[in-house]
């Protein structure tokens, strides 16, 4: 179960087996599944020439038939219409049709009878139908990703399309590891508990000959649990690389864009962070950020000893050897510039609003007790000119989520003085949070204060102490991850969807946040797939956070709420 490669060898047979000069053809989401796991220079190998847009291949009139054409396009009824009118006059040699996900009877009628010039070679499902960012975590970039906020008596339509979304790809994921899964959800979420029951009936019922695979002895579990169950997480500020980058700059399919951070030359305005493709980030994408400082002095030291080797040159011998070792030579440049330009934007950032003083107190929220101190402590930082509006927000949601039945009366005033030093953010945010996010709606023990055990492990870290107070918070995946190893996930919070239950502990699991994940959760699943437990995670979700996604996503479902009813 590896994401990745097995998204990597779906394309390695769309374009090897087709020889000759070809021109691959994508939509808006497939876009991103094929740029996460291959590079262009890995295209032009594969004799690509061009990469085009669906849509804006329908615009176009030029006739290349010299070229092949591959398609890789989700099986949407859009996409189906595309073709049909792309079919009818024909630009390309050949036409190749591979979908990255199940096709329906009617849409193969539609291509074959649009076919009258018999240009089609094939018609191929291959199901690659989500983003693998990285080995153990994919993302679906799902649009309208608040959907999952909305109050259950607000049912948009468009909400239907943001469920089936979903389990298109679930079912990808499971039938490109030949696998069906016992499927669990979240007890308290009803969009969890749709989405798995909806998946399951395409798993066991519409499509069961499909999902009809050699049974293994304990089948694999798929999990569908609900971003509200955990709002703590995308809303604090991150110390390890790979998540801070996202939350202080942002990640978008593996790429994070330069363009607004300062005057960078032009090829370093778009830079690429892949642990695919990049050693020195595979090797430190975990790490904190003090020890990153670290890692990349000794990689510019390590880049300034081979240029200062390149530039004794004496002899023709260390002129073909320059030579030779000058595409490395350039690579090694342009990585070192990106670290050390990465590592440099964000200080700036860390410095500017302040976010060693505002996190400690974002961490203590989020792991310790202690009411009067919190209070004081947000106050204080409320107060503070060089905290900016976003780290208001956070850090009296944070207090909120974390006190909201103990101090009413510290949390309004902690809501007027937000009102009047933010005035930017729309009154009652923060009471909409508690409103979909609250103790009352969640399942688990977020704060371990509920479950006995949760309470003597926090007891135990605490007499320990903490190695390093920006990054003493966990995620309650990995309290998820760790009652599942153990057997120990009750079935009460997290019950079966129809009559299949598990038998044992299962060995491969895929975790699904309704809502979206965060890189911090990615973290937590690698190092628990690094402790061999037995147990293997994936983790995916409809979207990738950072605080800021969050409550983008949060502040619209407000907006649609009000708009809808008089629920908030």
């Amino acid at each position: 179960m590896v994401l990745v490669s097995s998204v990597r060898d779906y394309i390695n047979r769309m374009l090897q087996d087709i020889s000759g000069m070809k021109v691959l053809i994508l939509d808006s989401q497939t876009v991103s599944v094929v740029s996460v796991v291959y590079s262009q220079s890995e295209l032009l190998q594969k004799e690509v020439f061009l990469v085009e847009l669906v849509d804006a291949i329908s615009m176009s009139k030029e006739s290349m038939s010299h070229l092949k054409a591959v398609y890789f396009l989700r099986p949407t009824s859009e996409n189906i219409q595309h073709l049909k009118r792309q079919l009818a006059k024909p630009r390309f040699g050949e036409y190749n049709l591979f979908f990255s996900n199940m096709l329906n009877t009617t849409q193969l009628h539609i291509l074959a009878d649009s076919d009258e010039h018999e240009v089609v070679q094939q018609v191929q499902e291959f199901f690659a139908d989500f983003v693998a960012i990285d080995t153990y975590h994919f993302t679906l970039n799902t649009p309208s990703n608040y959907m999952y906020m909305l109050p259950a008596v607000i049912d948009p339509p468009n909400l239907q399309n943001y469920c089936d979304r979903i389990v298109d790809g679930l079912a990808a994921i499971f039938l490109a590891f030949k696998r069906r899964p016992v499927i669990r959800y979240s007890r308290t979420s009803d969009i969890a508990k749709r989405i798995a029951q909806e998946a399951s009936k395409l798993m066991y019922q519409q499509e069961s000959g499909l999902f009809d695979f050699r049974r293994t002895e304990i089948s694999p579990l798929l999990l569908v649990i609900d971003r509200r169950d955990d709002p703590v997480t995308p809303l604090l500020n991150q110390w390890t690389y790979q998540a801070m980058v996202h939350e202080l700059i942002g990640i978008k399919d593996n790429k994070v864009d330069l363009g607004n951070a300062g005057k960078f030359s032009k090829d370093q305005q778009e830079v690429v962070l892949s642990s695919e493709q990049d050693a020195f980030f595979k090797s430190n994408m975990y790490e904190n950020f003090g020890d990153i400082g670290m890692s990349i002095k000794r990689m510019v030291d390590d880049f300034q000893q081979v240029a200062k080797s390149n530039q004794n040159i004496q002899t023709i011998e260390d002129m073909a050897k320059f030579v030779d070792n000058y595409p490395e030579y350039r690579k090694m440049q342009g990585n070192v510039s990106k670290h050390v330009t990465l590592v440099t934007e964000m200080s700036k950032i860390v410095e500017e609003r302040k976010l060693m003083l505002v996190s400690q107190t974002e961490q203590e929220l989020a792991c310790n007790g202690g009411q009067g101190a919190a209070f004081e402590a947000v106050t204080n930082l409320l107060n503070n000119e060089s905290v900016s509006d976003i780290d208001r927000l956070r850090l009296v949601m944070l207090y909120a989520l974390r006190y909201e039945k103990e101090s009413p009366v510290q949390l309004m005033q902690l809501f007027n003085k937000l009102a009047s030093r933010s005035p930017k953010y729309r009154p009652g945010l923060v009471q909409f949070l508690l409103k979909q996010a609250g103790v009352d709606r969640r399942t688990g023990d977020l704060y371990g204060n509920r479950d006995i055990l949760n309470i003597a492990r926090n007891m135990a870290r605490g007499l320990k102490g903490v190695e390093n107070v920006y990054t003493q918070h966990q995620p309650l995946l990995f309290q998820t991850m760790e009652s599942i190893t153990k057997g120990r996930l009750r079935d009460m919070d997290y019950p079966f969807v129809g009559n299949h239950f598990q038998q044992g502990r299962p060995q491969e699991v895929v975790i699904f946040i309704v809502g979206g994940t965060t890189y911090e959760e990615s973290r937590s699943v690698a190092l628990q797939n690094s402790l061999n437990s037995g147990t293997r995670f994936i983790l995916g979700g409809s979207s990738l956070l950072n605080s800021k996604r969050f409550l983008k996503d949060l502040e619209e479902a407000q907006r649609i709420a009000r708009s809808s009813t008089s629920v908030v």
